[in-house]
């Protein structure tokens, strides 16, 4: 089997740009640090994985940024491309060779290497697996990528409850699948401070 492929759907941290759900809730001048948070713990864990990993990156300003050494100089960097967020992660499996792509945003600060290797494996035994959120969506998404697969990602219900049950009902009725240790994404003010909770506990 081909070696798997990880791609990072990320934006750079700044006001305006990333958390705007955060941004309503807590003001933009935290949710920029909260995203900057969440951004680098992802980072960390892709660092430390070693997997075959390619940032996809929106805007395309991003592309030249360093954000300070947060975006890892040895991963390759390419631009998401326009349109929704059903047509950018069309855009990356189709980049993706056949065989093993997992994809991942910067949501979910509990995110480490180790899920990361656990996808991986699970991929050798199934068709596709799932990171689940608590919110109903999912931290981590992997397929095993053939010429015959359908369109993963339409009429996908993105941020709400319905995101991981619509991409797995676009997934064909015989495809073996596996599910991993359930993650908090955090997209709004009351995610962040269910996680911050959780953390002081």
């Amino acid at each position: 089997m081909r070696r798997a492929r990880l791609l990072i759907f990320a934006k750079p941290p700044r006001m305006g740009l990333a958390k705007t759900r955060l941004a309503a809730g807590m003001g933009r001048t935290e949710a920029r640090r909260i995203a900057h948070f969440t951004l680098a713990r992802t980072m960390r864990a892709v660092r430390a994985c070693g997997l075959d990993a390619a940032l996809y990156l929106a805007p395309d300003r991003a592309l030249d940024e360093t954000l300070g050494g947060i975006w890892p100089p040895f991963l390759p960097r390419f631009s998401q491309g326009p349109g929704t967020l059903t047509e950018r992660l069309g855009k990356g499996l189709a980049d993706s060779p056949n065989g093993p792509v997992l994809f991942i945003g910067t949501d979910a600060p509990d995110i480490s290497a180790a899920h990361l290797h656990h996808a991986v494996r699970a991929l050798q035994r199934h068709d596709a697996v799932f990171g689940p959120a608590e919110d109903g969506g999912f931290w981590l998404f992997g397929v095993n990528k053939r010429p015959d697969l359908p369109p993963l990602f339409d009429n996908v219900r993105w941020s709400g409850p319905h995101a991981l049950a619509d991409v797995r009902a676009n997934l064909p009725s015989s495809a073996r699948l596996a599910l991993l240790q359930t993650l908090q994404d955090v997209d709004d003010r009351n995610d962040w401070k269910r996680w911050s909770r959780n953390k002081l506990r």
